[in-house]
Parts: structure tokens; sequence; C-alpha cells
């Protein structure tokens, strides 16, 4: 599978506030029969990876971007071996959770006991197993332990007949993944130095706000104030979405959670239907499409994100479904009414086989439309084909003026995709 065009975003933005009429732009797809025919075709697919929606700093726009790019490089190697979308975006998500600047993995933010606790799920929208961790310490790649439940999962039941975990939380996860290869890494070694002043950081502000008998309002101003500070901890969940060259789908996200968080605390991250989704088209839906989010974990749970824009992309037009599902099931959600700012953020794909005009009866086509929306101040997104040289990467941001959690951006573009067929 090849893409005969890079994939061509339309950095178009739209706020809640404003309902403009946005346009989403198709990539040229240059295959007629004479360049097809001088062309070997090769094997691959397409990865869109984020890097959170929160704050990314100018300062270090390239740190993020670079990740990003390394993200996108692996799974795209992993495509071109024959590797399946589920091993794919696992791949992307170890480069993620390796970078200290992500809030996943090494780097991840501490709680209020100094300590690291992951969260991370990945889905295989081919079989539809689904595989999660949750609070997990001692593990440099949490997403490693999920994908291994998941495969687990997908052999059967265990001895006596009893069925497999999809979702293990706490020391229970970590002895799991030890009893099943994973090798375990000492908390302290996942601690950077920009996680470790966060922390110190926060602390102070803690300790300090409960000293002062200050009121509801200004404690409010202060940790408002506090939100873009440059650090991991202005940061939330990595994750990927991946289509293979078979067309399957699959979707992951990794996340350490919020800063000074409760131990304990289980994140959407690891939440199904929250974090992640990935479903192969069936004869009930026309359309693969995966999803992984970002954000407010407590919002994402408690509006099933993933699942709902999932869904909301079998409909005809995929931006204006995104649009309205960001609005009316995320922002003005009945479950978060009580909320001043629903902060969060997405990338999903869907994809279909394409009708068109071919030269041989052995070359079929793939269209992959892939858009991200989110309400924080920013977000960090990259991308990339099989027959792209590189990754293209972006932040994207709130239009200026806008109320984070109360606007939202979306953005995106089309890619499609050819494959000799077997």
């Amino acid at each position: 599978m090849v893409s005969d065009a890079g994939a061509m975003e339309s950095l178009l933005m739209k706020t809640a506030e404003e309902q403009q009429t946005s346009f989403f732009q198709d990539s040229l797809w240059h295959n007629n029969q004479e360049s097809t025919q001088n062309k070997k075709l090769a094997f691959g697919g397409f990865v869109l990876v984020h890097a959170g929606a929160g704050y990314h700093s100018e300062s270090k726009a390239k740190e993020y971007k670079h990740v990003c790019k390394r993200a996108c490089q692996q799974a795209v190697d992993q495509l071109k071996a024959g590797a399946l979308a589920v091993e794919a975006v696992a791949a992307a998500l170890v480069e993620l959770e390796d970078s200290p600047f992500t809030n996943a993995g090494m780097g991840s933010n501490l709680n209020l006991s100094g300590e690291i606790e992951c969260d991370a799920s990945i889905m295989d929208g081919k079989s539809l197993h689904y595989g999660a961790v949750g609070a997990i310490s001692g593990i440099k790649n949490p997403i490693t332990v999920a994908n291994r439940l998941l495969s687990e999962a997908q052999k059967g039941k265990l001895s006596a007949g009893r069925i497999p975990p999809c979702f293990l939380v706490g020391r229970g996860a970590h002895d799991w993944a030890v009893s099943h290869g994973v090798p375990p890494c000492p908390s302290e070694k996942m601690a950077t130095k920009f996680s470790l002043s966060a922390y110190k950081r926060n602390k102070r502000k803690m300790e300090v706000a409960e000293k002062m008998d200050t009121g509801h309002n200004q404690t409010k101003k202060r940790r408002q104030s506090s939100g873009n500070e440059n650090g991991p901890g202005c940061l939330d969940t990595v994750g990927a979405i991946v289509v293979d060259m078979q067309g399957n789908v699959a979707a992951a996200v990794s996340s350490g959670g919020l800063a000074m968080k409760h131990p304990g605390r289980v994140g959407q991250a690891a939440h199904y239907g929250c974090g992640c989704w990935a479903e192969n088209a069936c004869n009930m839906n026309p359309y693969s499409t995966a999803v992984s989010t970002s954000g407010c974990g407590e919002h994402l749970i408690r509006t099933m994100l993933a699942r709902e824009c999932s869904s909301a992309m079998q409909s005809e037009d995929a931006h204006q479904a995104l649009l309205e599902a960001m609005q009316n099931k995320f922002i003005s959600s009945p479950f978060l009414a009580s909320e001043d700012r629903v902060l969060g953020g997405v990338i999903v794909l869907r994809c279909c086989r394409c009708v068109e005009p071919q030269p041989s009866p052995n070359i079929q086509g793939t269209l992959v439309e892939f858009l991200w929306s989110h309400t924080t101040e920013s977000m960090c997104v990259g991308y990339m084909s099989a027959q792209d040289s590189k990754a293209k990467t972006h932040i994207s941001r709130l239009p200026p003026g806008t109320v984070p959690g109360q606007s939202l951006a979306i953005e995106g573009g089309v890619c499609r995709l050819t494959s000799t067929r077997d």
C-alpha cells in the first residue's frame, strides 16, 4: 500500500462560538495509468499521532514535533515490514513514552506521594480486543503491558475456563507484566529533571495555598495562572492511530496522568471507550474508524469521548460530524454541565475502499480522512503515509482571543493509499 500523494492538511480553525463555514481540503491523487505502470507499488499504510492536548510552548516546539516525527517513523517502519495496525500503533506509543518531553512513560507527572503511576490502553479494530493498565508503577513502557494483555486475550480462555483479563491496575498489573516477560524499571529512573522540578514547584504551591485562607476564587485564579508554565505537567496524554495495508485500524493511548493526582487515580487513558477506540468496517458501519484522546481525564471519562467520536465518523461529512460531536457530546455535554472549562482533544481517522479508475484490476485504493480537534490551548500532532520520506508535524492552537475549554479548533486532511491485490 502506498500514498501517491502526501497527506495535505488544511490549517483551518473553528470556534464553538463563531460557527463559521469551514473548508476541508482534499489531497490530490496523481495516479494516471502511465505513472502507475512506471512505479513499483510498495506496501505500507498511514499513521497519525499526538503529543497531548494542553499547552505547548514555542520554546520547545521543536522537541514536541521531533518526537511526533520519530513516533510516525517507527509506525511506518513496522507497516512497511508487513506488521498489522495494532503492532505499528504500539511501536509509535513506545517512542512517545520514551520522550522526556511527554507526560507518558519516562518523565510522567508525579502524584501527591512523589511517585509515577501510568495509564495506557490499546484497541485492535480487526478483533475488537482491548488491553489496558491503570496506575501502574515500575514499568518503562506501560503500552507494552496493555498490548500484551490484548494479545494474551486473543489466545482464548485460561486453564479451567478462566477468562483472561483485559484491564489490570496497580501492583497486580506490575506483577502480571513481569511474569509475562516485561522488564521492570525502578520508578526513580522514570523521573526526569523536568518532572521532578514540576513536582517540587507544584508541591510548594499547594503548601502555600493550604496555609493561606484566600477563598475559593483566588485559589482558582492561582491555578489558572499556573496553567501555562513550561513543563511536562502542562501536557497530557499521548496517542496514535494507524491503518495498515489490509485496511485494519488500531488505536492506542498512554499517560502519566494529572500532576499531583491522588495515588491510585486512573484516568481516561485506561478506560474503555474513553482513551481510544478502533473498529473495522462491517455491515453496519461503512467506515473503519480509529480515535485517540487527550486532556482532562475526568472530562473524557464522563463523556466517553473516544467512542462518541468513532460513532460520529460514520456520518457522510467527517469534518462536520467531528465538529458536532466535540460541541454537543463534549463542550455542551449535560454530563459536564457543572464544569467551567471542558478540556480535551482527539485525533480521528476513518478509511474505506474507494472506487477509482485503475489501470489494472490488481490495484485497489483506500481513502483515509484524518482530523484532530481540541478545546485546549494547543495540540501537537504528526502524520505520515508509507510513501512519505518524513512525517509532517503541526502544533494546532486555538484562535487568538478564544477561551480554552469553551471554544474548539478543528483541522485535518485526506490521504489516498493504493495497494496491490493478492
